[in-house]
């Protein structure tokens, strides 16, 4: 069993508990493949969020350069313990000059994998608040232009960074009422953007997330929904599972949707990293396997 996206307390502001706590969790609750993602810093205080108001840029360095250290620490600590730990992070990427931001955090830091995320849409939070992504859709002129806004700089990231792991795909639908379930394809232009971005993540050979977090968020699936799914399947995508906790209580929370969403899809294999002689490798399970693995006899 594997999740490639998680926080911790120590690091987050808007997560709890510590991250040994919760790589103790993921141990005992049968994870073989645990990833330590940690967001990244912010470029200027404008970016960071209310609850990290106390804090400035230099702030936010220093606790990455801490987390990174007791990551790597961690990992050490657990090689022989027959779960294996990847350390990397999730990027955030705000605005084109995150693009140096990452390189430059990519340099001076050595990782075994990082997820790429849109959190923004013409720099305000979209998975905040009803307020903040409200203030996104009227700034992009509606819901259709916001959605196209989304998936656009969801390929600049991309394209800039190739992130091996692609987060919560959809995840401008969460704020979006009424339209939450709404196929993608009732507006062409939307549909024309996902399938780019999601045809160049297949190019290569990034996983796409199948992140149960949406379901504590009131979703009756993970992201990303169904429709998204089958656009990733007929365009030859690759699928992986993260849990993306934020806390003990979330580490492999509603894995069992996961698993009913992943049967459901047909799929013959899901997709996850792993380390080889210290190089990160993708490898594959068959979901056959994967159903009958003994960690669904605890799962919640």
């Amino acid at each position: 069993m594997h999740s490639h996206h998680s926080h911790s307390g120590d690091y987050v502001a808007h997560a709890a508990d510590t991250l040994p706590a919760i790589v103790a969790a993921a141990k005992t609750r049968g994870f073989t493949t645990y990833c330590l993602t940690e967001h990244i810093p912010r470029e200027t205080v404008k970016d960071l969020y209310p609850e990290e108001s106390h804090l400035d840029v230099a702030a936010l360095e220093d606790t990455f350069a801490r987390y990174y250290k007791h990551a790597r620490a961690i990992q050490a600590e657990y090689a022989e313990s027959g779960m294996q730990l990847l350390v990397g992070f999730e990027a955030d990427y705000i605005r084109p000059t995150y693009a140096e931001l990452l390189r430059n955090l990519r340099e001076k830091y050595a990782f075994d994998m990082f997820v790429g995320s849109i959190h923004h849409v013409a720099e305000i939070p979209i998975d905040y608040d009803q307020a903040q992504w409200d203030l996104a859709a009227q700034t992009c002129g509606g819901i259709v232009g916001l959605f196209e806004a989304y998936f656009d700089e969801q390929y600049a990231m991309l394209t800039e960074l190739q992130p091996p792991v692609v987060g919560h795909f959809d995840l401008i639908r969460l704020f979006a009422t009424t339209h939450s379930t709404t196929p993608l394809a009732t507006w062409p232009s939307v549909l024309a953007k996902a399938e780019r971005n999601i045809r160049y993540i297949a190019s290569y050979g990034g996983l796409v997330e199948i992140n149960s977090a949406a379901v504590r968020k009131g979703w009756a699936e993970p992201y990303p929904r169904r429709d998204v799914c089958d656009l990733v399947i007929a365009n030859g995508g690759r699928f992986a599972l993260s849990d993306d906790s934020h806390s003990i209580a979330q580490v492999g929370l509603n894995y069992h949707k996961s698993l009913d969403h992943v049967l459901s899809l047909g799929l013959a294999e899901i997709h996850y990293l792993a380390l080889d002689k210290g190089a990160t490798v993708v490898r594959a399970i068959s979901v056959a396997d994967l159903a009958r693995s003994p960690f669904w006899a605890d799962a919640a």
